[in-house]
C-alpha cells in the first residue's frame, strides 16, 4: 500500500512540474524572449498546454462565478499550486494509513 502513496505523491509532483513549466514559459512568451513560430517551442508549449488545460478550466470556471473581471491576471496557476501542496500535505500526515 505504500507503494500507492508513493506513487500518487509521484503524479503530483510532475503536475507541479508542468503548472511551474507553464508559468515560467507564458512568461518568457509574453516578454518575447521565447517565440511561438519555433517548431520545438511551438511543440513543447503546445504539449503542456494540453495536459495543463482540463486542469484549469473547472478553476477557471469557478473563480469567474466568485471572483470578479481581474483583467490580464490569471490567478488559476497559483490556486493549482495551492491545491497540490494542500494535497501532499495532508497524504504525508496520513502515510500510516498506506501501510
Amino acid at each position: 500500500m505504500y507503494s500507492i502513496y508513493q506513487i500518487i505523491d509521484l503524479l503530483l509532483g510532475v503536475l507541479w512540474f508542468f503548472v511551474i513549466a507553464h508559468v515560467i514559459m507564458s512568461w518568457l512568451i509574453n516578454f518575447q524572449v521565447l517565440n511561438i513560430r519555433q517548431p520545438l517551442v511551438y511543440q513543447v508549449w503546445n504539449g503542456i498546454q494540453r495536459i495543463i488545460q482540463p486542469i484549469y478550466a473547472p478553476i477557471r470556471n469557478l473563480i469567474r462565478k466568485f471572483l470578479p473581471n481581474m483583467g490580464a491576471i490569471d490567478i488559476t496557476p497559483l490556486i493549482v499550486i495551492l491545491i497540490i501542496a494542500s494535497v501532499r500535505i495532508v497524504l504525508k500526515n496520513n502515510v500510516e494509513m498506506f501501510y
